[in-house]
């Protein structure tokens, strides 16, 4: 089961075009462009060109098991590819709305993609988290949700999208496994690391 996982994740991030660039763009190509390629790196470099450095995400680990938030199970796909879910799931998750495609009926799984992965039905980041002042490919406009603290909106961004998403994350796990050396979100050179 978990060797299928992380075939699965493997192949959901390449094949999703998940070569994203928190701060200056994104490389790679769309699940209609890769939708037959389903190999995927096990480490992705994010954000090649933000000011702390570029970020070596392991999608391995993260969705291998080795990292999680609930010990010994893997991080679920949607986690991140919340849109992978039917409407219905997606809403009992505010403030995520989209579903891609909107009529989904099923929820992203490694078996799924396992089986057929064109199927699977998977978007890119910077599909709907386009970078300021670009339109998204699926959606007309960059996703706005309401401040937790306030009325005011903010834009997710692929930037900004990305580092609530992971930070989120982290923090749950220092919740959940309080001997976790994960970084939280005032440690950003945890991941952060320039390049000579």
């Amino acid at each position: 089961m978990r060797s299928i996982a992380l075939l699965f994740c493997v192949g959901l991030l390449l094949t999703a075009g998940i070569w994203v660039s928190m701060g200056d763009g994104f490389v790679g190509k769309t699940l209609a462009q890769k939708a037959d390629d389903q190999k995927m790196p096990e480490v992705i470099v994010l954000g090649k060109d933000a000011k702390l450095g570029q970020v070596t995400f392991s999608h391995a680990k993260h969705n291998g098991g080795t990292y999680s938030i609930t010990p010994g199970s893997p991080i679920a796909c949607i986690s991140c590819h919340h849109t992978a879910q039917p409407a219905a799931e997606i809403a009992k998750h505010a403030p995520l709305k989209t579903a891609w495609p909107a009529d989904r009926a099923t929820s992203l799984t490694a078996e799924l993609f396992a089986k057929d992965a064109k199927a699977a039905g998977v978007a890119g980041c910077r599909e709907c988290h386009a970078r300021t002042g670009e339109k998204p490919k699926l959606l007309d406009a960059i996703p706005e949700i309401k401040h937790e603290g306030s009325p005011a909106l903010i834009t997710l961004n692929n930037m900004t999208a990305l580092h609530r998403t992971c930070a989120g994350c982290h923090g749950e796990v220092r919740k959940t496994v309080p001997t976790s050396k994960g970084p939280i979100q005032t440690q950003c050179t945890m991941c952060h690391k320039k390049t000579a």
